[in-house]
């Protein structure tokens, strides 16, 4: 662009700026606190953030315009967790949406006052972030990752990509309720589909690699990781090592499939963002979040990494691959 018509186009736009600023006046500007437990750099933060803030748009609030976001990020040390949310709290949102069980349990330590609309937590109820699901209380509610039935689908889903599989690895976090129940649940299913059941409780690096090294030694295995906040810590290990021992492996998030994992089935983490959009709406407009239901999902997605498939040896049925949302090849 030339001199003369850059200097000409700056004129007109600080000509329409007082303009903007007149057409704004008297619209409250309202402000969303995010609190997310990956990064800010990740997939699926950037997926699930901007699918938030279009459904925002779609409802009337525009940032710059009647809407500020503040963001805080990641969720490793518990010490940065308390302080991204002080950070939060004392920017006096009027709404915080929060993924991840652990920032909504430090954003409830640091308040009581401002309301708190949650995505991607496994159990809400057990993990003692709401009362109930119809009756949430403590001016939190939102969208939980999982309903407990649902994690037998992954005992079926490896027993049909891998019928000779008479052994399964389940991988869950000790310290989280949500894996817990996940378990019990893909117990109870077991014995009618002729899987013995490995429970692999591990709590850092060295003790899920000697878990599945030790588990590997036998043969027809696979494994199954439950959801939580330890899948989403240690999935590359968890990969890795299924590779190394060429372990039919069944993931809960769609993330898991596209990082080199065999096959996933959960839900559709873009819709839940989506549907929270809808609540933050709600809470601007009056309502209280402890009026509103925690609901469970309502789009799950099947995913298959056709690569990974190839790499262990893997022939996917032709009828898995038809009722597959998407195939990674």
């Amino acid at each position: 662009m030339r001199r003369r018509e850059f200097i000409t186009l700056l004129g007109g736009a600080a000509a329409a700026w007082p303009l903007a600023a007149r057409a704004q006046q008297g619209e409250r500007v309202r402000r969303i606190g995010v609190f997310l437990h990956l990064a800010a750099d990740d997939p699926e933060s950037q997926v699930g953030i901007g699918t938030f803030l279009q459904r925002l748009r779609e409802l009337g609030w525009t940032v710059g315009r009647n809407l500020r976001v503040d963001h805080r990020w990641g969720a490793t040390d518990p010490d940065l967790v308390r302080r991204a949310a002080a950070e939060l709290v004392a920017l006096a949102p009027d709404v915080i949406l929060a993924s991840g069980g652990t920032p909504v349990r430090a954003l409830q330590q640091a308040t009581q006052t401002y309301p708190i609309v949650f995505v991607a937590v496994t159990d809400p109820v057990g993990g003692g972030l709401v009362a109930s699901l119809a009756h949430p209380g403590n001016q939190t509610t939102g969208f939980t990752l999982f309903e407990y039935g649902t994690s037998t689908k992954w005992l079926e889903l490896l027993k049909e990509i891998s019928p000779q599989v008479t052994r399964a690895a389940v991988i869950l976090d000790p310290a989280g309720v949500g894996g817990r129940g996940q378990f019990e649940a893909i117990q109870a299913a077991a014995p009618s589909m002729g899987i013995q059941l490995n429970r692999i409780d591990a709590s850092n690096p060295d003790e899920i690699k000697r878990a599945i090294d030790s588990f590997a030694l036998d043969s027809n295995g696979g494994m199954i990781v439950t959801a939580g906040r330890f899948a989403e810590f240690f999935h590359e290990l968890i990969i890795s090592l299924a590779a190394q021992h060429r372990l039919p492996t069944v993931y809960p998030l769609r993330r898991h499939v596209s990082s080199g994992g065999l096959v996933a089935y959960g839900p559709n983490q873009a819709n839940q963002f989506w549907r929270a959009a809808g609540y933050v709406d709600r809470i601007l407009k009056g309502e209280k979040a402890s009026d509103l239901p925690v609901q469970t999902p309502i789009e799950y997605e099947l995913v298959i990494n056709l690569k990974t498939a190839k790499t262990l040896g893997i022939e996917v049925p032709p009828t898995l691959l038809a009722l597959a949302d998407e195939v990674i090849e």
